[in-house]
């Protein structure tokens, strides 16, 4: 069996597990309620978007937008430990997860896309108001959300989503190059940094303990990717970034009118997006919050108890 092989056959079997919820604590039992989480597809923009849910219907809506390479896969420890306040909605982004682009849709993969997707998937669910969760790619798509309707957005947690330049770290360096000069040579060049033992290196680099990593989470990312036509899709993404960092000026002004309550909190040894992107906040929004993590990009891998208790401190009185 090749890796490829072994790796299309792991991505269907987490996806059949990923359609049947947990089970959990019923009520009325003697052991700890911990909320259900179940997994939905709903019609947005000509896109199937697969999301997962979980709390009360009517709590005040946190909603958590993943970034690269992973999808709310992401986010399985972190929703159960916010769901008993809050209805926690996890969106997988086109080209990521389990949402399904039809080939008729003629879909260009941008972040201006995967924002009007986003955007559009909140209106299916009829979402009025919400917390944003953003996490590097999850960043200039939740930041593309506010601008268009800033009234929507209660807070902001930014954990590792960056939207300062001097938040680029230097493992941005091919990425930069790519951007300056679109080749063949330099797309060949990231395309190499997504083998799988690159995006395992994403989850563990800066990591003090690596050994705390669960391998389903790169091992499913690694899975996706090596799904017919998805990397060029991820390379598509990895050139438009670009746009996003021309697009920091106009978020950090939003930054300054709104005055959204915002929480940074970041893995302080992540490459890709350095401490001063947090730091950075302050300077639009004096009253934001910074909390550092001793850890690396993927920080709800190893910090999602921590992560989960400075949401709530924060939220609390907010939504």
């Amino acid at each position: 069996m090749t890796r490829r092989d072994f790796l299309s056959q792991g991505a269907s079997l987490v996806a059949a597990s990923a359609a049947v919820p947990t089970v959990h604590a019923e009520r009325g039992s003697t052991t700890s309620e911990i909320p259900r989480t179940s997994v939905h597809r709903v019609e947005a923009d000509g896109v199937s978007v697969f999301y997962r849910e979980a709390g009360a219907p009517d709590a005040p809506v946190v909603l958590l937008l993943h970034g690269f390479p992973t999808s709310s896969f992401m986010y399985r420890e972190l929703i159960p430990r916010l769901a008993d306040r809050y209805r926690v909605i996890a969106p997988d982004l086109p080209g990521f997860g389990f949402t399904e682009v039809p080939e008729k849709r003629g879909y260009t993969y941008s972040f201006d896309a995967l924002a009007r997707t986003i955007g559009a998937f909140t209106d299916a669910l009829q979402l009025k108001r919400y917390a944003l969760y953003v996490f590097d790619y999850g960043a200039p798509t939740g930041f593309r959300l506010a601008l268009a309707h800033p009234e929507r957005v209660s807070a902001i947690v930014s954990q590792n989503g960056n939207a300062y330049e001097e938040g680029l770290g230097n493992a941005w360096a091919p990425i930069r190059r790519y951007w300056r000069e679109p080749t063949a040579e330099n797309r060949e060049a990231v395309r190499r940094e997504l083998s799988a033992e690159g995006i395992r290196t994403q989850y563990t680099y800066g990591v003090p303990n690596p050994a705390v990593i669960a391998p389903e989470g790169y091992t499913l990312d690694a899975a996706m990717i090596a799904r017919p036509g998805n990397m060029e899709i991820q390379l598509d993404l990895f050139l438009d970034y670009a746009n996003n960092v021309k697009l920091y000026p106009v978020f950090q002004e939003y930054f300054r009118k709104a005055k959204p309550p915002l929480l940074a909190i970041w893995g302080k040894h992540d490459p890709f997006f350095i401490p001063a992107g947090a730091e950075a906040y302050r300077r639009d929004i004096p009253n934001a919050q910074v909390q550092f993590l001793d850890t690396g990009h993927f920080a709800t891998e190893t910090h999602v108890v921590e992560i989960a208790a400075a949401m709530k401190l924060f939220l609390a009185g907010k939504l």
